[in-house]
């Protein structure tokens, strides 16, 4: 009896679950309203009129993500990842998407934390999208993830090329202009704001060299950036390319698997004919 309710609990609580067609929807809604409220008390007109309603769904909303976070903690091990009732739950609480719920209503009983970190409930509607059942959004975010992976060392080495170039030009910039403007270029760490926004082309404005070196400098390290920058587009464009063929491949030979053997038809080992009840022993 306790094996079977600890079953529906979770499929209750598991988005994307046939049982949770009641309860995806409403703690979606929850989730939402939690954020409307986050912004809204921001408003100080609106918060002073309404304060004892923020104050009451705040409480609610907590009650209901604590006894939430404490039915999946029970109710984990259904789930072949977590089965051992001790180590296995441990494992549940330093998933990614446990420190989120965690950090949805902690916030509330730690009132030492001075941010209002319960925007930190957003995050949780990463875990709801499976709510919608759009297959082809699953789809599309495993495609991005497949080109990370595959792509990871170009992206990778191509990140450590933008880290030097922000030392150097840093480091060159902070040289040139020093002397003349040492409250903007102080230091190199401080220089190093002007590097980042500069090799990105967003150029504030609120940090500019004034010397002939500096806009020397300045002038090499913009069209730096925008080639530097321009790297990951392609990288990322022909991941993209290579995943999407590989995938269409796939799926072209799934349609020539033998449904008796699972090899491929027109392979050698596969001999099975269509009256035949599996393959030929060779």
């Amino acid at each position: 009896m306790n094996l079977d309710l600890k079953t529906r609990i979770y499929g209750i609580l598991e988005p994307g679950d046939e049982d949770s067609k009641y309860f995806d929807p409403f703690i979606m809604g929850l989730i939402v309203l939690n954020v409307a409220a986050v912004v809204l008390e921001t408003v100080q007109s609106i918060y002073s009129a309404y304060a004892f309603l923020f104050r009451a769904f705040d409480v609610f909303s907590v009650a209901v993500f604590t006894v939430e976070y404490i039915l999946r903690f029970w109710s984990c091990t259904v789930n072949p990842r977590f089965k051992d009732p001790v180590r296995g739950r441990m494992r549940f609480i330093m998933t990614p998407l446990s420190l989120v719920d965690l950090m949805a209503f902690l916030p509330f009983y730690l009132p030492v934390f001075f941010l209002d970190l319960r925007f930190m409930r957003a995050m949780r509607l990463f875990r709801l999208f499976r709510v919608l059942k759009l297959a082809r959004y699953s789809e599309a975010l495993q495609t991005f993830v497949d080109v990370l992976r595959l792509k990871k060392e170009e992206i990778l080495l191509m990140f450590f090329a933008i880290m030097i170039l922000l030392v150097v030009s840093s480091s060159l910039m902070y040289e040139a202009e020093n002397a003349a403007q040492p409250e903007a270029f102080s230091s190199i760490p401080v220089a190093m704001w002007w590097g980042i926004v500069t090799l990105a082309t967003v150029g504030y404005g609120d940090v500019y060299p004034v010397t002939l070196w500096g806009k020397l400098i300045g002038s090499i390290v913009v069209i730096l950036g925008i080639g530097l920058f321009a790297l990951p587009t392609g990288v990322l464009a022909s991941g993209f390319a290579e995943v999407l063929a590989k995938r269409k491949e796939d799926r072209k030979m799934q349609k020539f698997r033998c449904p008796h053997c699972g090899r491929y038809i027109g392979d050698l080992a596969c001999s099975v004919g269509p009256g035949d009840d599996g393959p030929e022993e060779k």
